[in-house]
């Protein structure tokens, strides 16, 4: 069967039919898969419940994968991060936020498995960041280029929610050690396609760097709403077994809180990317 892909919003989203993970990527699925990532942004898969195994090896023909500092792994597979509602504080997941912006090679994308959701609630939303980008008008466009601007981990997972424990405390500050706040450019060049997006969340950027404080803190406001918009969004609504597949470097997303005190369960490969460059940065 032929490889397709369904488009779902005007702005990115695609469902993929035609494709098995739960057997060996071949070569041509490989591309294939690559190219609807690249045109739609974030891709779903129906009925692709993987081990673990499966969804790393999967994961790992696009590039080395990342292990998380703060959250818990599988006990059979360390490439592979825990989201369960009764073992880990997720409330950071309810903001717009683009993954692990806070290292100097933020992930390329992840592959996000549902083991087990709410009878309600519980979607998750993205939005094209090459979609919010192009919506602003040329002026604040061409401001934006020039810009940078800090992303710090402490800002969704803050000491006082993960500190709380000698073993949390020891596992907090073993990650704020190794990741100290970086800086990335506000606009990112999409390393592929050549196209830009915003590269900025609520998650985890901080500051602009080369604002003043109120500065700052305003054109941050205004960003994080904008990109937010829901012209720029794709909704997806969670079965047992559905996998997203998505290109962290040009969107963000948003875990909707809204289904406690039931529990969910997801599983999450994250793929490094390489280190963001702005639109003034030859290659």
């Amino acid at each position: 069967m032929a490889i397709t892909f369904e488009r779902l919003g005007s702005a990115l989203g695609a469902r993929v039919h035609g494709l098995d993970l739960r057997e060996a990527l071949d070569p041509a699925s490989h591309v294939a898969l690559h190219r609807g990532l690249l045109e739609h942004q974030v891709l779903f898969l129906r009925d692709q419940l993987l081990t673990p195994r499966q969804q790393r090896d999967v994961a790992a023909h696009f590039g080395d994968l990342h292990i998380h500092p703060i959250y818990p792994k599988h006990p059979e597979q360390q490439e592979i991060l825990v989201l369960d509602t009764e073992l880990n504080d997720l409330r950071d997941n309810a903001l717009w936020h683009t993954d692990v912006t806070f290292i100097q090679t933020p992930p390329l994308g992840s592959l996000l498995s549902a083991r087990q959701v709410p009878a309600y609630g519980g979607d998750t939303l993205w939005a094209s960041n090459s979609a919010a980008y192009a919506a602003l008008s040329a002026p604040l466009r061409k401001l934006l280029d020039g810009l940078s601007a800090w992303h710090d981990l402490s800002k969704s997972f803050p000491l006082e929610r993960f500190g709380h424990t000698a073993e949390g405390l020891q596992s907090f500050n073993a990650a704020r050690a190794a990741n100290p706040p970086v800086r990335h450019p506000v606009v990112r060049v999409h390393p592929e396609s050549g196209v830009k997006g915003l590269f900025v969340s609520a998650g985890f950027t901080t500051r602009i760097h080369e604002l003043e404080e109120a500065e700052s803190d305003a054109l941050l406001q205004l960003l994080f709403a904008h990109a937010a918009r829901p012209e720029f969004q794709v909704r997806w609504q969670w079965r047992v077994g559905d996998l997203a597949f998505w290109d962290n470097r040009i969107t963000q997303h948003y875990a909707c809180d809204d289904y406690r005190p039931q529990r969910r369960v997801m599983h999450r490969a994250t793929i490094l990317g390489d280190r963001p460059r702005g639109p003034g940065e030859a290659r």
